[in-house]
């Protein structure tokens, strides 16, 4: 079993979420980001999610914006981010999710990319503006081998794209709660449930659900819904604030756990 599935596995007999958190390659350095990585596993992470940052994040708020333009400021780039990963991987078995724009990676080399990031310890990747539908469209595109595939779906997503999608999803689902780009919220949106109950009538892969949560009270009221819980943009706008501070991964731990506490503290 893959680092992703044994974790869920794992967790599903010990009837709670993963806490899974986001922070973006290379902001404010890579070095920064090897620590932090590993100061968020010791907090209670369980997924790992890795931005490569990208010049133009279409689908990223600016709390995102800003950290990629910070990461590539400092020099980061895709062989970077691999060199990272490796990093990481000398004492931290955490699995990895890449987060990508395809630009990046296709100008890398799309195959070698996979190769390359699943040599280094990455797991899985989600390449967030290339949908199954068009991937098919491409021979290329479509080959994707060596890391498990992470989907999105969307409040938007229509039914025959939601089967599609569930079809070929591995790992697990992304889920996006809330329509337009990524950014904390005051709030909660209010048909979590029913948006989960419609994708786990498709699919056995778990779900988890992200954008916008922020606070350990929103983290325990997704963790009694889904199978994951994705915080991003709050630990994003905390390591710009802090900088390269030399206690930063520390800060950042001392942030992210009492988020991590409260999904963990729900049994389901």
């Amino acid at each position: 079993m893959t680092r992703i599935d044994s974790l869920f596995a794992r967790l599903k007999t010990e009837g709670r979420a993963a806490m899974v958190a986001y922070i973006t390659g290379g902001d404010p350095t890579l070095a920064a980001s090897a620590k932090i990585s590993v100061a968020l596993e010791h907090a209670g992470v369980d997924i790992l999610e890795l931005g490569i940052p990208f010049s133009d994040p279409l689908a990223d708020g600016a709390t995102i914006q800003a950290a990629a333009g910070r990461a590539l400021a400092s020099g980061a780039s895709v062989s970077g981010i691999l060199e990272l990963i490796r990093e990481i991987r000398k004492t931290c078995e955490i699995p990895i999710v890449l987060f990508a724009y395809l630009n990046p990676v296709y100008t890398y080399g799309f195959s070698k990319f996979q190769a390359d990031a699943r040599a280094a310890g990455a797991d899985g990747i989600l390449l967030l503006d290339l949908p199954p539908s068009e991937a098919n469209q491409n021979k290329e595109l479509a080959s994707l081998s060596g890391l498990q595939t992470i989907r999105l779906i969307a409040p938007t997503t229509p039914a025959d794209r939601l089967k599609e999608i569930t079809d070929v999803a591995e790992g697990f689902i992304y889920y996006v709660s809330r329509e337009g780009v990524t950014g904390e919220q005051s709030s909660l949106s209010t048909d979590i449930a029913d948006r989960v109950a419609a994708i786990r009538a498709l699919t056995q892969v778990p779900v988890a659900v992200g954008f916008g949560i922020s606070n350990p009270d929103q983290a325990a009221t997704v963790a009694a819904l889904a199978d994951g819980v994705v915080v991003g943009s709050a630990i994003v706008r905390k390591i710009g604030e802090i900088g390269d501070a030399p206690d930063l991964p520390e800060k950042i731990a001392d942030f992210v756990r009492p988020i991590a506490e409260a999904v963990h503290g729900v049994k389901r």
